[in-house]
């Protein structure tokens, strides 16, 4: 160990042992030793993710090991932490234990997020640190953003609402996780085995289950509509569906033998913005779309990209930069060379800056998921993908909107409305970078189509069709719409603003959603189709056998996850959160036990 003369001895606390490798290199602590490395008056050592969990019931007690009803509920007077049982573990914490007892301050270098607070705090709680203690919290892994981040460490207790807020969460967890769970195994599962219940995986099986058995009890119902054919343009008409054939045919023999009038035509030049940067929930659902990539292969190649500094952080739920961010967008987009024909226009005059962009309020611990400007190589094809989405998307946010002309004409058959709708581009703006594909279908590309100028008066003949569908089921949910579902705590919202207003209220957090999905998989509750997502005959009773609704509700998650986040503000008392999950533990324990099985 360095000797503590003068010098001041630092010890650095990464979440994994290659981040520790970076900052040590950065740091100039080139010394290797056995679980840290050494020099330059600091000490980089590490934790593999999680070394403590929350301790078993049976820690706390030896009647919670047995699983029994009248032990129900499992509520510690004190919750509290162990280390994971395993040698390497054990080993690292011991040499982190040390370090820290001999050291002058600490520095938590764990991932900049909620869950990388929590893992640090915890492994400093069970170390019993009275040390001082600085917290790294960056954005990016590149060797500028590491050092600018020594520079300006922050005061750990500037995070002592974020480690409140993921304690809480874990806790919270744990009272209706292991209560729950312990509660429906012994009433329902007749010894076949457990029945899992979570705070966020059993309403998420439930949106899936709910979903599949629309699509099941679904009944297609006939109906008509009325199309005309006038100059090459497909009118429909205004009147929507017929419930008969009888009253849609009806209006077709009224209709062919008059002539099609026009009766108005207007052409509007509207403004497309670029679409939004990426937060990881908005990657997830977009990569699913394009490239069937689960939510938890993409979370592991981005996060591998930066790690590999290429991107920045990305568990992040927000769309938007800082201002401050705005004086390095040139130079990011200088360094990316392999976009160069697309970066060109841009460079060498001012770069838009828009609110849509750029926005302190909707920034909270990071900003949206940008590239850093590093070059992409030695990357694996799904990691090109995944950065290529990435930086396509950052370029176009600064390019000019895409400018369209909107047309809408209006046509009248013996009193009867026909309306037809048209839009062609006339300046590509950002959406050069997103070329249409040449087997890409009209649908696909946003494009309807394309009108001839029509005069206001004008008359001719027309072909009327008559046109039997059916009424269509919902799909199948996907990793994108269950993504975009957990995000808006089940409703469904197309809006990108609205939904941005919502994400305080989703189910989980960006960073926990594909372990959540995982989960269902891991436990069985759920299989894929294709890209479908389908509830297996387990996961269906098991949301059949709840029949507490609150255990399913996707809003009352998102409310409770709301709450975790005001607790992170300070707006809102860590003891009130878990005082609310005991009650809620002691009414589904109370109401459980009461219950007959039928």
């Amino acid at each position: 160990m360095l000797k503590k003369e003068n010098l001041k001895v630092k010890v650095c606390i990464a979440e994994k042992p290659s981040v520790a490798k970076e900052i040590a290199r950065i740091l100039k602590a080139v010394n290797r030793k056995d679980g840290y490395f050494e020099g330059n008056g600091y000490q980089v050592t590490w934790t593999f993710g999680h070394l403590c969990t929350l301790k078993n019931p049976d820690d706390y007690t030896p009647d919670w090991k047995p699983w029994r009803m009248n032990a129900l509920p499992m509520i510690p007077p004190r919750f509290g932490i162990k280390l994971i049982d395993n040698d390497g573990i054990q080993k690292q914490f011991n040499t982190i234990k040390n370090l820290i007892t001999e050291c002058d301050e600490v520095i938590n270098c764990g991932d900049a997020g909620i869950e990388g607070e929590l893992i640090q705090r915890w492994v400093l709680t069970k170390a019993e640190c009275k040390k001082p203690l600085k917290r790294l919290w960056i954005s990016s892994m590149t060797d500028e953003a590491i050092l600018e981040g020594f520079e300006k460490l922050k005061d750990g207790k500037d995070f002592d609402r974020l480690y409140a807020a993921g304690n809480a969460r874990a806790i919270g967890d744990w009272l209706l996780g292991m209560n729950a769970s312990r509660l429906y195994t012994l009433k329902y599962a007749n010894g076949k085995g457990v029945l899992s219940i979570g705070r966020v995986q059993t309403p998420t099986l439930a949106l899936i289950v709910r979903r599949f058995e629309e699509i099941q009890n679904f009944v297609p119902k006939p109906f008509w509509e009325i199309k005309t054919n006038y100059r090459g343009v497909i009118f429909n008409s205004t009147i929507g569906r017929f419930n008969s054939v009888e009253e849609a045919a009806k209006v077709i023999e009224e209709i062919k033998t008059n002539l099609f009038e026009i009766v108005s035509f207007e052409q509007k030049k509207g403004n497309e913005a670029p679409p939004k940067l990426f937060d990881l929930t908005a990657l997830q659902v977009e990569c699913n779309k394009k490239f069937a990539f689960t939510a938890d292969d993409t979370l592991k190649y981005v996060q591998s990209l930066y790690e590999k500094k290429m991107v920045t952080y990305p568990r992040v739920d927000t769309t938007f930069l800082p201002n401050d961010m705005y004086p390095k967008i040139e130079g990011i987009l200088k360094n990316m060379e392999p976009y160069a024909n697309f970066t060109a226009p841009l460079l060498g005059k001012t770069i838009k800056k828009s609110k849509k962009v750029f926005d302190d309020a909707k920034i909270t611990d990071h900003h949206a998921i940008i590239p850093t400007g590093v070059k992409p190589s030695g990357l694996a094809l799904e990691e090109k993908r995944v950065y290529d989405i990435i930086a396509r998307r950052f370029i176009a946010a600064f390019y000019p909107d895409c400018v369209v002309s909107n047309t809408t004409v209006i046509g009248d058959v013996a009193s009867y409305e026909f309306k037809a709708t048209g839009k062609v581009i006339l300046e590509d703006g950002w959406r050069v970078l997103y070329p249409k594909k040449e087997n890409e279908s009209e649908s696909e590309s946003d494009e309807e189509q394309i009108m001839p100028h029509f005069e206001k008066g004008e008359k001719g003949e027309h072909t009327p069709d008559l046109l039997e569908k059916q009424t269509q089921p919902p799909k199948m949910h996907t990793e994108a719409t269950l993504l975009r579902a957990m995000e808006t705590a089940g409703k469904q919202v197309e809006d990108d603003e609205l939904r941005e207003l919502m994400k305080e209220n989703g189910i989980g957090r960006p960073s926990t959603r594909a372990n959540i999905i995982e989960t269902l998989f891991k436990r069985k509750f759920v299989t894929r189709e294709k890209k479908n997502l389908v509830p297996t005959q387990t996961g269906i009773q098991l949301i059949h056998t709840i029949q507490n609704e609150l255990l399913k509700s996707a809003e009352l998650t998102g409310l409770w996850e709301k709450k975790l986040r005001l607790i992170e503000k300070g707006e809102y008392d860590p003891k009130a959160f878990l005082d609310e999950m005991k009650e809620r533990s002691e009414e589904h324990t109370s109401e459980l036990q009461s219950r007959q099985v039928i």
